[in-house]
């Protein structure tokens, strides 16, 4: 799931509308108070949290989400069939319980009996049905589609058959696999997997929409079956959710409100938290972090992600200097190269991640009881790696190691979005690359902007992230498949080049269709391999997940996903 973006310096207002928070004058300047921030212990409002994870959300409907930030607020909103315990384990949610088939290709699920939607409506297996069905139809054309190529009915063209079917009654739903599924139930605890009330969406469908209204703002049409419904959205300002009381496990949940701040300027939210006005900080300005580890509230957790950068396989870049797709490639490995991503940790992450030598990241399982990653593709020594570069580059014509100078003007643009920590990031690299001749300009865009600018292959070479859906491999090599929404590289989507990018649909298909586990591992690794040849995917970091808690707040958890969980919060 793409990384939640990160901001670090600008102070931005705050809504009057949002409860206990007052409004905060714009600014440009950075505030850093080098205090850590004073800790309270009690607070005299039980049933309120106000929280801040980033700006406006692009999606609510968890079918489309594909940011962590949205899916943190669709798993408190929305349940699947599973769910994440406190303890980072699956347990059921909807379902009460589950049976596999000795094949382990049929998933019978029980549902839980009484369960309703916040409206009050009659819950079941049926919902399940449509909504599955709903995520993977052509008309909605959601970026996770690919997630359903483990069943065999479906295709991009068609959708979802008769691999999902509900019980007459409604009390059980039948799910048929193409193959053994290793992570399957990690799925059914997914966003993309979660039940939508079809009253509510096809009441807000017209014909030049069949995705549906329903999801872009709060209201009667807005139907859920989480924790908290939504009750108000002031937009790019503040949202506010309220307990579902028709939710199945409300009786666990005493936080009856949750205010939103929704801000991209991290020092905004920080200022925030530090006054009082926030209980919850899902990031920290870069400026403040070595005060804030010095504070009892301060958290950071592992996650199973990796900070990284994009070429375009099909940008026109290439064609500008000379180069063959052989030559593009060298080009793209002598680029990979040139980054000193411990000096990105150390002046802009500044929280110990590890630099990043594979795409797959560090402690990913490798779905057969050990740890995936078995290679580097590069090495850590810095100035080695720049003698390799320069290399590599004069090996296609475009540098001289006689003069220490390139052979041409080699210009290309980096689109990050505009939040201050990824632009950091870019300027990190931009002086990089200045160290060899190369003039990268930085091209900034707001987030919503930025996604959909590089789901359509507008740019030479771009910010990425991706924490994963669930703990196996595959999660970060099948959204390069060609019909993926995710394959922002574009690759394979040019029939003109000699990218035979159908091996690699290929292999991730083969992949999903292999029951042995080694072997499948063994797949995995040739994905990547095949994968990273390419040189389009420029590993940085691996992430983890620092954030900001009051110590008045108990029952606040989090996941190696990237998800936060605040249905089961109390307030001391």
């Amino acid at each position: 799931m793409k990384k939640k973006l990160v901001s670090l310096v600008l102070v931005a207002a705050m809504a009057l509308s949002m409860v206990a928070c007052g409004n905060k004058a714009a600014s440009t300047e950075s505030s850093s108070t080098g205090e850590a921030p004073a800790v309270a212990t009690t607070k005299e409002d039980k049933t309120t949290l106000n929280i801040w994870m980033s700006s406006e959300p692009a999606h609510i409907d968890p079918a489309l989400n594909s940011s962590v930030d949205g899916g943190c607020l669709a798993v408190n909103s929305f349940e699947g069939l599973m769910r994440y315990n406190e303890a980072g384990e699956l347990e059921p949610a909807c379902a009460e319980s589950y049976e596999v088939s000795d094949d382990g290709l049929t998933y019978t699920f029980t549902m839980r009996d009484g369960l309703k939607w916040s409206n009050g409506d009659d819950l079941d297996a049926t919902d399940f049905v449509y909504s599955w069905k709903r995520a993977a139809s052509p008309e909605v054309a959601a970026d996770y589609s690919y997630l359903c190529e483990i069943f065999p009915s479906f295709t991009y063209e068609e959708g979802l058959g008769d691999d999902v079917v509900a019980s007459e009654d409604g009390k059980t739903l039948t799910v048929t696999l193409g193959a053994v599924c290793p992570y399957f139930l990690d799925l059914c605890a997914f966003p993309f997997f979660f039940p939508v009330n079809q009253e509510a969406v096809e009441a807000s469908m017209s014909d030049g929409d069949p995705v549906g209204t329903w999801a872009n703002d709060a209201g009667e049409n807005f139907v859920c079956n989480g924790a908290y419904v939504l009750s108000s959205w002031n937009h790019d300002s503040d949202m506010t959710y309220v307990k579902n009381d028709n939710y199945w496990d409300a009786d666990s949940v005493t936080v009856t409100t949750l205010n939103v701040m929704l801000t991209a300027e991290t020092t905004a939210a920080y200022t925030a938290y530090t006054t009082g006005d926030l209980d919850f900080i899902d990031d920290i300005p870069v400026e403040e972090m070595e005060t804030a580890k010095t504070s009892s509230e301060y958290v950071v957790l592992d996650n199973l992600g990796t900070y990284y950068a994009s070429f375009n396989y099909n940008t026109d870049l290439y064609d500008e200097l000379g180069l063959d797709e052989e030559q593009a490639k060298v080009f793209r490995h002598a680029i990979a190269l040139l980054i000193d991503r411990q000096y990105i940790i150390d002046t802009v992450g500044q929280n110990n991640q590890e630099v990043a030598t594979s795409f797959v990241p560090a402690g990913c399982s490798d779905g057969n009881g050990g740890e995936f990653k078995n290679k580097d593709y590069y090495s850590t020594d810095y100035e080695a790696n720049v003698e390799e570069a320069k290399s590599l580059l004069e090996s296609i014509g475009l540098y001289d190691t006689a003069s220490d100078a390139l052979t041409q003007d080699i210009s290309l643009t980096y689109l990050t979005n505009n939040s201050e920590g990824n632009v950091k990031i870019g300027e990190c690299i931009q002086a990089d690359l200045a160290t060899v001749g190369i003039n990268l300009s930085i091209d900034q865009e707001e987030w919503n902007v930025f996604q959909e600018t590089r789901k359509a292959g507008k740019y030479d070479f771009a910010r990425e992230g991706w924490i994963m859906d669930y703990n196996d491999p595959i999660n970060m090599l099948e959204m390069y498949t060609t019909s993926s929404g995710n394959n922002n590289p574009q690759f394979g989507k040019d029939s003109s080049k000699d990218l035979d990018w159908a091996k690699y649909d290929q292999m991730i298909s083969d992949i999903r269709s292999e029951a042995d586990l080694a072997a499948r591992a063994e797949l995995m690794h040739e994905a990547e391999d095949y994968l990273m040849d390419t040189w389009c995917i420029i590993p940085i970091y691996y992430y983890n997940d620092p954030y900001m808690i009051k110590d008045y707040v108990d029952g606040v958890y989090g996941t190696v996903e990237g998800m936060k969980y605040f249905y089961h919060a109390t307030i001391n």
